[in-house]
């Protein structure tokens, strides 16, 4: 064998015994995060919010809209059908 597998065995072993060492002798702990809830309610929030915003059918700039049916046309002129547009 030559010096370098002789270290590297010595080191390993070492690695290996203190990790032996080590994981012996402390308890496991399982504790929940803290902030899991918050989260969740967070996240619960923001879709209630965000689905109330997109279901409001008005405009989000002063107040201030017309809206109306217009004709909508395919890229050969030929009607389509009507789209509802607010402006």
């Amino acid at each position: 064998m030559s010096i370098k597998t002789r270290i590297a065995t010595v080191v390993l072993t070492a690695l290996a015994l203190t990790g032996s060492i080590v994981s012996t002798t402390s308890q496991a702990e399982a504790r929940p995060l803290g902030w899991g809830w918050g989260v969740g309610a967070g996240i619960a929030t923001a879709a209630v919010v965000g689905t109330a915003i997109a279901a409001s059918s008005d405009p989000y700039y002063y107040g201030y809209h017309r809206c109306g049916w217009v004709a909508q046309y395919n890229a050969y002129g030929q009607y389509v059908g009507r789209v509802r547009t607010c402006y």
